[in-house]
């Protein structure tokens, strides 16, 4: 994200010496490239720079040449983005029920998510925790909305320190959109984060969607250094 709660196009053109509409050029450039997401709240149109694609480059091609590359865009990632609301973006080779499985099965999410298990009857009302085998809860929450295939909302609390711990509860929504005949937009957006919230709470998020788009795409698991450092 660009700001707080996104950018509009009058905001970004202030912070540049070219027309508004090279502006809306370099960004229609950027949004087709996937790497920024737009929405709209109201009258506004607001920007929010997607990590994703950023990550997925870096974890299969990158990463083992280019360490202080990758350091200068988690640096530049950090000032963009808002502490209040982030939003994540990838597209996969996969059906909406393959997807919504790996989002809600234990023995899949285990694979992608840092060998988490997420334990959950998957109902409006039910409380879901996230624990690795044999381990302490690591994190637990409510599931709001439950839709399957196409949207799963839930609030969520982190229990791993006591720095977290203070953070409190924020909210975690998946949307899930069919593209063409073998393919799926994944959107999801972490917000009810209070402003300076801990990045313990969101940081994980590019590498589990690498790590879900190469478990899905591919049946393997994700090998780079920052994945594997938590398995």
């Amino acid at each position: 994200m660009w700001q707080q709660d996104g950018q509009t196009l009058h905001a970004l053109g202030a912070r540049f010496d070219m027309t508004r509409y090279g502006v809306m050029k370099h960004l229609k450039q950027l949004e087709e490239a996937g790497l920024v997401v737009t929405r709209r709240r109201g009258r506004e149109k607001l920007h929010f720079l997607n990590p994703v694609p950023i990550r997925l480059i870096h974890d299969r091609w990158v990463s083992k040449y280019a360490e202080p590359w990758a350091a200068a865009l988690s640096d530049l990632k950090t000032r963009l983005e808002s502490p209040m609301e982030k939003i994540f973006e990838i597209y996969i080779k996969t059906t909406l029920e393959r997807l919504w499985e790996a989002i809600t099965d234990s023995g899949i999410r285990s694979k992608y998510q840092f060998g988490m298990n997420i334990s959950s009857d998957w109902t409006p009302g039910s409380r879901f925790e996230m624990a690795p085998n044999g381990g302490d809860v690591l994190g637990e929450g409510e599931n709001i909305e439950v839709d399957p295939p196409r949207k799963l909302v839930q609030t969520m609390r982190a229990l791993w320190g006591e720095d977290v711990k203070a953070e409190g509860t924020s909210r975690i929504t998946w949307e899930i959109e069919p593209v063409g005949d073998d393919s799926c937009h994944l959107t999801v957006t972490h917000d009810q984060l209070r402003e300076g919230a801990n990045e313990q709470l969101y940081g994980g998020w590019p590498m589990i969607l690498s790590g879900l788009k190469t478990w899905l795409e591919t049946g393997q698991l994700l090998t780079t250094p920052g994945s594997l450092m938590y398995t």
